[in-house]
């Protein structure tokens, strides 16, 4: 079977424009997917030059394949339908190591049609590193890296304002834009670059917050014989990926144009303020996760697939999205409805088992960040509590006792949480506290919720209903009225 490569697989090239930090999963069924859409469609003729910016040797370098790879992107289209695309993708042209090439690394900010910087370089990357220097051959953090090219830029094209960068950082931290830039500054300063160097950086550039959001599954080793006989070759950088994907992108019109999103429709929205759209993701996707896991899993079922193929689950979940998430949030309310219509869609993706247990991960917190505040906006503007949100605390509340149809089940929080239901659990069966008295306690501790919950009105009296029914009834009965 044939490996990729340019000589065997030719096709397009395109001239180097994107230098992209990180060589990941991500990055490549996003970002660079959607310029091999862009350069396919448009005149954009970008070609990534792709720079791994931590010292190690797997993955291999790209560069085995002459940068090639294949996306395979799956789930449910618009109508509902499971579909699976797989696409040669031609942006990018070669990988290289700052660790291994740094003066070829240094030479990317001579190329006088570089225009953009993406990078994933994860959350932690964003980050001051002390002891980074002008002279280390590379520094530690993505930001002194990112500082040191952009003075080479500088200094190359002496300091012409039309020689600026684009630069959109993808990591998963808010206002990741606005932190980049900051730690350039602050490298500039410790170094004592001069002031027309700080100068040309706030004017001939610009830093972009975004907000990126994709399912992406990566390398499908369980299925990749099935894959490549299917491609007719061998890939070792096989990406697969959901079908939904959003880029959000805070910045000036000025972006859309040099990317060309004004010729070919994809999902990017430029935008003045982030906010809102992180503010949606969040209380939508991330808040329907939070409700869904307690119920579902305590009904029987193991994974989001299933819950949503479950007639009552997915009434549920739908029902708490429609009627008691989005009439709450600060957004038109098409954009908010479409947005919902596409996260549904999302959780019945058959290509993707996503457990339960898993994303009941620190669901304490989840709860705080991601339900809460509907659920008091909600109280506070109608003066009713929203019924859904309020049953999906009970669940929560119930799904800490560890145990489903006589099984135990791993929970994953903050030790004293997990120390603190055990007991009031153990006090519970043992008939030294009520029902009452447990939900009082939970909701009473305000170094969590940052606020005391027992104070708002019908709370607590709720939430015990809700988890009396859920204790006496079982799960099934019990979430019924609210489906």
């Amino acid at each position: 079977m044939k490996i990729l490569n340019r000589r065997d697989f030719p096709g397009a090239s395109y001239p180097e424009r994107i230098i992209q930090f990180g060589e990941g999963n991500f990055l490549r069924a996003f970002v660079d997917w959607q310029v091999d859409l862009l350069n396919e469609h448009t005149d954009l003729n970008a070609g990534v030059v792709i720079v791994r910016p931590i010292e190690s040797t797997f993955p291999p370098s790209l560069s085995t394949q002459d940068g090639l790879y294949t996306t395979v992107i799956r789930g449910l289209n618009e109508k509902g339908e499971a579909v699976s695309d797989a696409r040669l993708i031609r942006s990018v042209n070669r990988e290289i190591s700052v660790y291994d090439n740094y003066d070829e690394f240094l030479k990317l900010a001579h190329n006088p049609d570089m225009r953009f910087v993406f990078s994933n370089t994860t959350e932690a990357g964003i980050s001051y590193h002390a002891g980074d220097a002008f002279d280390d051959a590379p520094a530690v953090s993505y930001p002194a890296k990112l500082t040191r090219l952009l003075f080479e830029r500088y200094t190359c094209f002496d300091g012409a304002l039309d020689k600026g960068w684009i630069i959109i950082p993808c990591e998963l931290i808010d206002y990741n834009g606005e932190a980049l830039r900051e730690l350039v500054l602050r490298y500039a300063q410790e170094w004592n670059l001069s002031a027309a160097f700080v100068q040309w950086l706030d004017q001939a550039n610009t830093f972009c917050s975004t907000l990126v959001d994709r399912i992406v599954t990566g390398y499908p080793r369980d299925e990749v014989t099935q894959l490549e006989a299917e491609l007719g070759y061998h890939d070792a950088f096989l990406d697969t990926a959901e079908h939904f994907y959003l880029f959000v992108i805070q910045g000036p019109k000025k972006v859309a144009s040099e990317l060309r999103l004004d010729k070919y429709p994809l999902n990017v929205l430029i935008v003045d303020d982030i906010k809102p759209y992180k503010e949606r993701k969040v209380a939508i996707l991330n808040g329907a996760h939070t409700a869904l896991v307690p119920v579902a899993f305590q009904a029987g079922l193991d994974t989001v697939g299933e819950a949503m193929n479950d007639r009552d689950i997915c009434a549920f979940v739908e029902k708490a999205i429609y009627e008691e998430i989005i009439p709450v949030l600060d957004l038109p309310r098409d954009e908010l409805m479409s947005f919902a219509s596409a996260v549904t869609g999302r959780f019945q993706n058959p290509y993707i088992k996503h457990q339960l247990l898993s994303i009941a991960l620190n669901g304490m917190t989840k709860f705080r960040t991601r339900i809460l505040p509907q659920l008091l906006v909600g109280q506070q503007v109608s003066g009713v509590l929203p019924a859904r949100l309020t049953f999906a605390l009970a669940a929560l509340i119930a799904f800490y006792r560890g145990e489903r149809r006589g099984e135990t089940y791993p929970l994953q929080d903050d030790a004293h949480w997990i120390e603190r239901y055990q007991q009031l659990w153990h006090q519970h069966s043992d008939g030294l506290i009520s029902t009452q008295d447990l939900v009082h306690t939970v909701l009473a501790v305000d170094a969590h919720w940052e606020q005391d919950l027992t104070h708002v009105a019908g709370l607590v009296e709720q939430v015990t209903t809700d988890l009396d029914a859920i204790l006496t009834k079982g799960m099934r009965e019990a979430v019924k009225p609210l489906c």
